[in-house]
């Protein structure tokens, strides 16, 4: 096994010229850091992480508490985080809170003792008190889907409200005037803020809000299933509906689908996100634009930012209308 001496040898440096290679350290110039990692490569030398991690205070490891581990929203958020953190020496650590109170607490804990440099938060149940403590206690979190106005500089969130307000619009400049809402669940912010869009959609299009409506439903898959089921057996008209997120608007389809009616006829349906399935659909889904990935960037950039620098931002990222097939003028 190759020595750190072997290597300072053959790149023609001191082992303390190897050691601030190793540790990142930003004073080596780039020929020199060249001539290291090349060195590095020829001999097969691994660095000891346990012993990197001692000589300086970090564990080049960032943690994240998602909702979940399954589905399509969080994976590309994880993968595009991972990839620019590998870019420079860091790994990620994965945990599910699975929007339990308990759980999230015992997952920032876990990822706590493990040392990790940073911690991402993606949390539902804490409310915005026990995050903002928690970064008292922890001034290494971050926190990504979500505003906590305390906490402006550490968060990266997506504008709800607009891209609920995005997809009435389309719909009421369609002609639709009885637009119905699927929701997501309303203890998350981001739920009552995509609502909050449709209402002020409405409002500014003099139509009047009606609770009836309004269906409270699930993000998760098959999640929206008894909420579209309740909407489509009230005694109600609408011509379009306006869902909390894809996994809704899926349920949406399955309705209609039992009478053998396509979206965009006698219905009009919106979604959320743009999962990539959406595109896939039959008729392709109309949705909001969820720029998962460029949150997963930001989100890294802001760790890497914070741990060079001690300098973070906050970041609001804008959702933009998808306008696909499954929307079209109502029937007259």
């Amino acid at each position: 096994m190759a020595t750190i001496k072997e290597v300072s040898d053959l790149a023609g440096v001191s082992q303390a010229t190897v050691s601030r290679v190793m540790n990142g350290n930003n004073k080596v110039s780039a020929v020199n850091r060249e001539r290291v990692q090349a060195a590095m490569e020829k001999l097969g030398y691994q660095p000891n992480s346990f012993a990197q991690a001692l000589a300086t205070n970090r564990s080049y490891s960032v943690g994240i508490v998602v909702g979940t581990l399954s589905g399509p929203f969080f994976g590309p958020m994880m993968q595009s985080i991972e990839t620019v953190l590998r870019k420079h020496g860091q790994h990620l650590i994965a945990t599910s809170g699975d929007d339990h109170i308990e759980q999230e607490r015992e997952a920032v804990r876990f990822l706590h003792s493990r040392r990790v440099d940073a911690i991402l938060l993606v949390v539902q149940a804490m409310t915005d008190d026990e995050v903002i403590e928690l970064c008292k206690q922890y001034p290494n979190i971050y926190v990504l889907n979500r505003y906590v106005p305390e906490l402006a500089e550490r968060c990266i969130y997506l504008n709800n409200e607009l891209g609920g307000y995005l997809a009435t619009k389309h719909l009421i400049d369609l002609g639709h005037t009885k637009i119905a809402s699927i929701t997501g669940p309303l203890i998350h912010l981001d739920a009552r803020e995509r609502l909050q869009g449709y209402r002020n959609a409405l409002s500014e299009a003099g139509i009047e809000y009606d609770p009836q409506l309004i269906v409270e439903g699930l993000f998760q898959e098959d999640g929206g299933n008894k909420a579209a089921a309740k909407l489509f057996q009230r005694d109600v008209d609408f011509t379009a509906v306006v869902c909390g997120n894809d996994n809704i608007a899926i349920s949406v389809y399955d309705i209609l689908s039992r009478t053998n009616e396509s979206p965009g006829e006698r219905i009009s349906v919106v979604g959320y996100d743009d999962m990539f399935y959406s595109r896939y659909l039959r008729p392709k889904l109309t949705t909001i634009r969820f720029p998962i990935v460029d949150m997963g960037i930001a989100a890294a950039n802001m760790v890497l930012n914070s741990l060079d620098q001690d300098l973070t931002n906050g970041v609001q990222l804008e959702p933009s209308l998808v306008v696909r097939e499954s929307t079209a003028a109502p029937r007259s």
